[in-house]
């Protein structure tokens, strides 16, 4: 029998140290801030021992840490590495598609059913994925991101762009007709997006100086969730909110006027047939 920590506790370790921040390693894992301290403070309980030193900018690595992370690092990247090849043996016709959960929930999986449909020899498989890194270590076969960074390498198609902007209830619309209007009411924040109401304020032209005591969710839908509550006002992408706004159960009383990049499909130049044939269905639904 091994003698080791909980696995899960090792694995958000990882991400923590290669990342030094917590939120960062939260976004790459798809679970929450509160999550990764949770499972870090677990590994240190069981190993005796501090691994990280908390700091303004993040954390740093203590001795204990940076032993830790030369043990674990080559040890999940040799795992990873046999996985991928065994599930690319056995699964060849499956498309791995990686995007934020956000995205994922809002946007692909209600058109999923379409391009299976169009192309019934691709079986589709959605991962929550936020960053280049999943795709470079071949853990997704594409991914769908806002603002990748570097793509050195990578084939990369525009598909639409991100506009963001105040969503609410319409009884809360009544009190914003103006940008400054907005400053009234309780702003609701992701972690996942944190730097959100400050783009698009930048955009508008106002100071979120004056606004009060924000409200902050681990994702887009729960945000979403608490803006229809009447909770405050939330800011989303468009094209993540529209089901929101068919409904009515949300508005935008300002609408989207601010652009803050554009999603793109990112993928190898090797990627195959099944890539290119998503890239041209979500070219086709990106145009709709």
């Amino acid at each position: 029998m091994r003698t080791l920590p909980p696995l899960n506790a090792l694995r958000v370790f990882d991400s923590a140290a290669r990342h030094r921040n917590f939120t960062l390693a939260a976004q790459a894992l798809g679970v929450s801030h509160s999550a990764v301290s949770q499972q870090i403070r677990q590994l240190e309980t069981w190993l005796g021992c501090k691994l990280f030193e908390r700091h303004a900018d993040g954390v740093r690595l203590t001795a204990a840490g940076h032993d830790l992370q030369r043990a674990a690092q080559p040890a999940f990247d040799l795992l990873e590495q046999r996985c991928v090849a065994l599930r690319g043996r056995g699964q060849s016709a499956e498309l791995v598609v990686g995007a934020p959960a956000s995205l994922l929930s809002n946007w692909l999986i209600p058109r999923l059913e379409h391009f299976e449909r169009a192309h019934p020899e691709c079986r589709v498989r959605l991962q929550t994925a936020t960053d280049l890194s999943h795709l470079e270590r071949g853990n997704v076969d594409a991914l769908i991101l806002a603002q990748a960074g570097r793509s050195d390498g990578l084939v990369v198609t525009p598909l639409f762009p991100e506009t963001i902007g105040p969503v609410c209830t319409p009884a809360v619309a009544q009190r914003i007709l103006a940008p400054a209007d907005v400053l009234r009411e309780p702003l609701l924040h992701t972690s996942s997006r944190p730097s959100a109401w400050e783009e698009w304020a930048g955009a508008c032209g106002v100071a979120l100086g004056g606004a009060g005591t924000p409200r902050i969710f681990d994702q887009l839908g729960h945000m979403l969730e608490a803006a229809a509550a009447g909770l405050g006002i939330g800011v989303a992408p468009e094209m993540l909110a529209q089901a929101d706004l068919r409904s009515g159960r949300l508005v935008a009383p300002l609408g989207f006027a601010a652009r803050v990049g554009t999603f793109s499909l990112y993928a190898r130049p090797d990627a195959g047939r099944p890539v290119a044939r998503l890239r041209a269905w979500l070219q086709a639904e990106a145009t709709q």
